[in-house]
């Protein structure tokens, strides 16, 4: 055999057993998955600021980009989403969108049910994170210094100025970290008074559990099923600072509530499956 016989045994031999160990083994399957889950959003983002940032300016209408670079990757894992609540998104006026946040996964069901002109806050590090950084950022994302709680309000004030004048929504995780938790952790209320001050609604989202088919701790991936119900929206016209302690709390006890129906929903549905 010459030497590109044995390169290509060798490769060959190489693929077969990679592939024997990706079905075999959860955690191998576990670290692959991940690592496709931040290359395709790593290669997607790096295409966008490369190429397509002489073209464009900071415009959360790029959002739609980021989307549909999203998108397949459901396809890719085998999850199927299913959207409950989605007519409660069909107005025009700008609004305010809390959702609960568990995985890095979360970016999956907010792709799914995100509307045209709204932009995710996130913290200030996303921003350093190279072409996703700057992706970002040309799709209008906020950016906020959690540890500077006097500049991170000003930006949000600067931001419910704008939601009128820009017609713009803004998608917040209230919980400020990821909670893998069956309890949601109490919510901060920078989205509330962001809502308040601009007297635009909040329309809460909540995404069921991952746990039938995903666990970092456990290093578990498979295909599985996942709920994303979105509610009715909480008015917040002639609300004031003093209301918002009562509106955090009204609207953290429906999501709560929501995210127990829907895991029992979701939970039912696995064990009926033959």
């Amino acid at each position: 055999m010459d030497l590109f016989q044995w390169s290509l045994l060798l490769f060959s031999i190489l693929v077969i057993g990679i592939s024997l160990f990706y079905r075999w083994s959860t955690t191998f399957n576990f670290y692959c998955k991940m690592a496709l889950f931040f290359g395709w959003c790593t290669y997607w983002a790096a295409n966008m600021s490369i190429f397509l940032s002489p073209f464009l300016r900071r415009n959360p209408d790029h959002m739609k980009l980021l989307r549909n670079f999203t998108w397949p990757l459901k396809h890719l894992y085998g999850i199927k989403i299913a959207v409950q609540g989605s007519e409660h998104l069909n107005t025009k006026e700008p609004y305010v969108m809390v959702c609960n946040h568990q995985t890095y996964l979360d970016l999956l069901g907010m792709m799914e049910v995100l509307p045209d002109r709204c932009v995710p806050v996130a913290k200030k590090e996303v921003m350093y994170l190279g072409p996703v950084g700057h992706a970002c950022w040309l799709a209008g994302m906020i950016f906020i210094d959690r540890r500077k709680k006097d500049e991170a309000r000003e930006i949000l004030r600067q931001a419910a100025q704008s939601m009128w004048h820009e017609n713009m929504r803004i998608w917040v995780y209230p919980e400020g970290t990821r909670n893998k938790g069956k309890t949601l952790l109490p919510f901060k209320r920078g989205a509330f008074h962001l809502a308040v001050q601009a007297q635009v609604p909040i329309i809460p989202v909540v995404i069921s559990s991952y746990q039938n088919f995903y666990s970092s701790k456990e290093k578990r991936f498979t295909a599985g099923n996942l709920t994303i119900r979105i509610l009715p929206k909480v008015e917040t016209k002639d609300l004031g600072p003093e209301d918002i302690t009562a509106l955090t709390d009204s609207i953290h006890k429906r999501m709560q509530d929501t995210y127990n129906e829907i895991c029992g929903e979701t939970s039912r549905g696995k064990d009926a499956k033959p």
